[in-house]
């Protein structure tokens, strides 16, 4: 396992994906494993970043797993910010046109889609979202 806690920020988000895609290329992860993780992880800490904290700023800590008997990848993203669980709001009808959408919601349904697995808790007052990905 490895775990980094840093200040929830955007511009961290080319640095966690640096440290993430070292562990994955270790793994000989697949490239399209690997650039969807990438795009999970500037979507889950933009909103970590953006909104668990706002206005002010906070830690978040990201932890990195695998267990290699089921090639699953497991990433963790633990904040202590408002609780907010992103699993409980409606996908948006992506059969509409962009314009007639509501706002929001695409990013989270994006990475629901490409990740095997998406789970979230609060707990002992920190809101845990983990994406599992079979690598």
């Amino acid at each position: 396992m490895k775990e980094w806690t840093f200040e929830a920020t955007i511009d961290r988000i080319t640095w966690l994906t640096d440290q993430v895609n070292e562990a994955l290329e270790s793994l000989n992860c697949p490239m399209k494993a690997q650039m969807q993780i990438d795009v999970a992880i500037d979507e889950l800490l933009a909103n970590i970043a953006s909104y668990a904290y706002a206005p002010n700023k906070g830690d978040v800590t990201v932890r990195f797993d695998f267990d290699e008997e089921s090639r699953m990848a497991s990433i963790s993203f633990i904040d202590t910010g408002v609780p907010y669980d992103p699993l409980r709001k409606p996908d948006p009808d992506v059969t509409l046109q962009a314009q007639e959408r509501e706002v929001g919601g695409l990013g989270i349904f994006l990475v629901k889609k490409t990740m095997d697995d998406m789970l979230y808790a609060r707990k002992d007052g920190r809101n845990i979202l983990t994406i599992r990905k079979r690598i």
